[in-house]
């Protein structure tokens, strides 16, 4: 449990906000990419917010010291300095670029995104220390290309791991095109309905039994090769007759919305909420618990029912920050444990996501284990899960039913649309990119729509989870209540397009012009300009040259590039990176914790 009430030094407020950071305020410095969602989301989480200039942040006032952060996009003299720079190092361009079969840079701004929420993240962790008794803060770095790392996390496991994948790499993938070019996203978790889908439009049966492999590992390998006669297959049918298939068969269609139309509906809303229940009780230390700067969750325990990446990679979050982290597994274990390519027998891609948790089997649709798991529950501090819309409550389980057996408990939900969506689809990542207009923004102008077969948004998702609950632990030290909270992929796109939602809600074009984030071919591989020099540098004609002349050249010009990494175990040995990669007790390779303390 949380600490003890003689650590305890911040004054109690009374209930008449969910908003954690009331009455502090944070002076923010460094590089604005960077320092956008920082500033966004410390203003609605309740600070002041004062932007501009060079230097650290500082967030502090009322009863708590200044707790300071720094960010980067990378290490002094590494060549990275912009989000192109470090999309191209740390593997960003190679993975979103599977599909298409060369690296390709994403037109949005994915790491500083990233870097801003996880720097937001080490901010939250630093008052909780605080708050229960921890030593004076220390400055908390974040770079972009460790967060480059951690998004990538899942593809460097596999890249590492002692056999291959499950299936080949090679380009393809959804959208799929209906007979009057409606392009649209295809979701089931069912082999039974992909077969129902299709034999309803009348694909040919080896196709259909040829393309359920790719669809089902599309999430674990950025590209999805389907069968030729699959996409053809679509274009015969009206988007009528698609609908129809998919709801007869109980797969689920998703149209590609467009930016424009996504603007239109944006209701400005958080990307979390936060919630404060009933007063808890008094918390007590957990045995031998010693916070310190880099462990401010030191002696909280943290239950996770979590599935594929979102609750766990939040749940990942919150143990290196020092929590315990329980997982709460079906009989029989999580069955993306066996997952496919393995490291020591595990799977190279949970071992990622899961490395170093505990975990409890529980059934929990068996009513005496679902007092188990109440039990658990009684001696937690965070519960955590990512399941289906409903379920919770029907197997009361949810907040309400949780919080009567610990009053104090942050109970977080890290889910697809915060109900905030009309007749929406499954709240999966390509369906949530195709609905949100993120396959529009993904890509320059000039190309169709596509969302990435990159997981942008179970990631990001994940790292907004890990968010919500740090507000929602600080919320419960500053009130004393248990806390609901709830985030979203819904909100991690929000967070994503804030900047290309507002461009077209004022009527310019929100894409980025043709050819942006193109890396550049040289005889050897390729090569990446910063968005600043990239006009200047298509001058240049490098196809012939090998990529370390062609970076002379251009550097000789005065233009920043850098290699592109296209080999994911080469980020190893890769100088241009400010943390190491290591290994872990499996053999797997294990990025550098996103925050380093000075």
């Amino acid at each position: 449990m949380a600490s003890s009430p003689t650590a305890h030094t911040a004054v109690r407020r009374p209930l008449d906000t969910a908003r954690p950071l009331d009455a502090l305020r944070c002076d923010i410095g460094g590089p604005e990419p960077l320092t956008r969602v920082v500033s966004d989301h410390l203003s609605r989480l309740g600070a002041t917010v004062r932007d501009g200039g060079p230097g650290d942040i500082a967030l502090g006032g009322g009863e708590f010291a200044p707790v300071m952060a720094r960010t980067a996009w990378g290490s002094a003299g590494s060549g990275i300095e912009d989000e192109a720079t470090a999309q191209a190092v740390t593997g960003v361009m190679a993975v979103h670029g599977r599909r298409h079969g060369a690296p390709r840079g994403l037109a949005v701004d994915y790491l500083a995104t990233a870097t801003g929420v996880l720097t937001v993240q080490g901010l939250l962790a630093g008052l909780v220390g605080q708050a229960r008794g921890g030593p004076p803060p220390r400055v908390r770095t974040t770079t972009a290309d460790t967060a480059g790392l951690l998004t990538v996390s899942q593809y460097l496991a596999a890249a590492g791991a002692d056999e291959p994948e499950a299936v080949e790499p090679a380009p393809g993938g959804p959208p799929f095109t209906s007979a009057e070019g409606v392009l649209f996203e295809l979701e089931t978790l069912d082999p039974g309905a992909w077969a129902a889908f299709w034999r309803a439009l009348e694909a040919p049966a080896g196709a259909i039994r040829a393309g359920w492999r790719p669809f089902q590992f599309r999430y674990a390998t950025a590209c999805a090769p389907f069968p030729v006669d699959l996409h053809e297959v679509t274009r015969r049918h009206p988007w009528a007759r698609i609908r129809q298939a998919a709801a007869r068969s109980e797969a689920e269609v998703c149209r590609l919305r467009t930016l424009a139309e996504r603007a239109a509906e944006d209701d400005g809303a958080d990307p979390w909420s936060l919630r404060a229940l009933g007063p808890g009780r008094p918390a007590t230390a957990a045995a031998g618990a010693t916070v310190t700067a880099d462990r401010p969750l030191a002696g909280l325990t943290v239950l996770e029912a979590g599935r594929r990446i979102q609750a766990p990679l939040a749940a990942h979050l919150l143990g290196l920050l020092g929590a315990r982290v329980i997982r709460i597994e079906p009989p029989g274990g999580d069955p993306l444990r066996g997952m496919p390519p393995a490291c020591d027998g595990i799977s190279a891609r949970w071992l990622a996501l899961n490395r170093g948790k505990e975990a409890v089997e529980i059934d929990i649709k068996a009513p005496g284990d679902r007092t188990r798991l109440r039990e658990l529950v009684a001696e937690a501090d965070v519960f955590l899960h990512n399941w289906a819309p409903g379920k919770a409550a029907d197997l009361e389980l949810d907040a309400e039913h949780l919080t009567t057996v610990n009053p104090s408990l942050v109970y977080a939900y890290t889910g697809g649309w915060a109900d905030r969506i009309d007749h929406a689809p499954m709240g999966t990542d390509f369906m949530v990119q195709a609905r949100t207009g993120v396959g529009e923004a993904a890509h320059p102008a000039g190309e169709p729509p596509v969302p990435s077969l990159m997981t942008l948004l179970d990631v990001l998702g994940g790292l907004h989870g890990a968010e919500a609950v740090l507000a929602g632990l600080l919320l419960r030290e500053r009130t004393g209540h248990g806390v609901r909270v709830e985030s979203s992929l819904l909100g991690a796109a929000d967070t994503l397009l804030a900047p290309v939602l507002r461009r077209a809600a004022g009527g310019a074009d929100p894409r980025r012009p043709a050819g942006f984030r193109h890396p550049l071919r040289t005889s050897d591989g390729w090569i990446a300009p910063s968005d600043a020099g990239a006009a200047a540098a298509a001058a240049y004609d490098v196809t012939g040259m090998c990529t370390e002349d062609a970076l002379d050249q251009l550097r000789g010009h005065g233009l920043t590039a850098t290699a592109v990494t296209t080999d994911l175990s080469a980020l190893h040995h890769d100088p241009r990176l400010s943390g190491p990669i290591g290994r872990d007790a499996h053999g797997a390779p294990a990025v550098p914790d996103p925050w380093s303390l000075a």
